[in-house]
């Protein structure tokens, strides 16, 4: 693996189980008062026994101090990108800068079609994470009036705000090669999950995200 200068941060999963409804608290409180960097919190709306995933972040960040927070990973699927934007950046101004973005193009697609997301092919996930990263910045940028057109994500003199307080980084949880590209290309950061990427793979995956920061002309670090 290549050394790129960065300090180490550590964190943990936090599983969004509705029982009991404190073990999600529990946890981040014990990240926070040790010293963890991190929280990130699992986003599978269709899974019976989980809690909304913003919902809880929204109730967690308060409940804490210092550490930061970030959906692991964000449902692209059932979450448009415009709105999905809007809610990071108002969790961000609230809290003083501690959320990120972990985004997902989607999984288990007859869960996703069943509470009315679209199912997508492979090569559609892909073009549409790329939309989506688009999309999200254009709503955490300066600009006074937002027009997007595109496959699947449009928007339509939307005004943009209010603005994060940081920088949100957007890191894609993602693993086949041409996702792998594209985190290198357009994304800021990778949530790697170590049932798809055993540490074996891990210097082959990397590779392919660094080929696609060169490729496009961007420092793999």
């Amino acid at each position: 693996m290549t050394d790129y200068g960065r300090g180490l941060e550590f964190g943990v999963s936090v599983v969004p189980l509705a029982d009991p409804p404190d073990g999600p608290a529990r946890v981040a409180r014990a990240a926070d008062r040790d010293g963890l960097d991190l929280v990130g919190i699992q986003d599978h709306p269709y899974q019976r026994r989980f809690l909304d995933t913003w919902t809880l972040l929204s109730t967690l960040v308060p409940m804490t101090e210092r550490v930061r927070f970030f959906p692991d990973v964000a449902n692209l699927p059932l979450r448009p990108p415009a709105m999905l934007a809007k809610a990071a950046a108002s969790l961000d101004v609230l809290w003083g800068g501690r959320v990120e973005m972990g985004l997902g193009a989607g999984a288990f697609w007859d869960a996703v079609v069943g509470m009315g997301g679209p199912r997508r092919t492979p090569g559609e996930a892909v073009r549409s994470i790329e939309e989506a990263i688009e999309v999200m910045r254009l709503v955490w940028s300066d600009e006074r009036s937002l027009r997007f057109d595109g496959e699947f994500y449009s928007l339509e003199g939307m005004r943009p705000g209010p603005h994060p307080v940081h920088d949100i980084g957007i890191w894609v949880g993602a693993y086949g090669p041409k996702m792998l590209d594209l985190i290198g290309r357009v994304a800021d950061g990778w949530v790697p999950s170590l049932g798809y990427s055993p540490p074996v793979r891990l210097p082959e995956m990397n590779g392919r995200i660094d080929e696609g920061a060169d490729k496009a002309g961007r420092e793999p670090g």
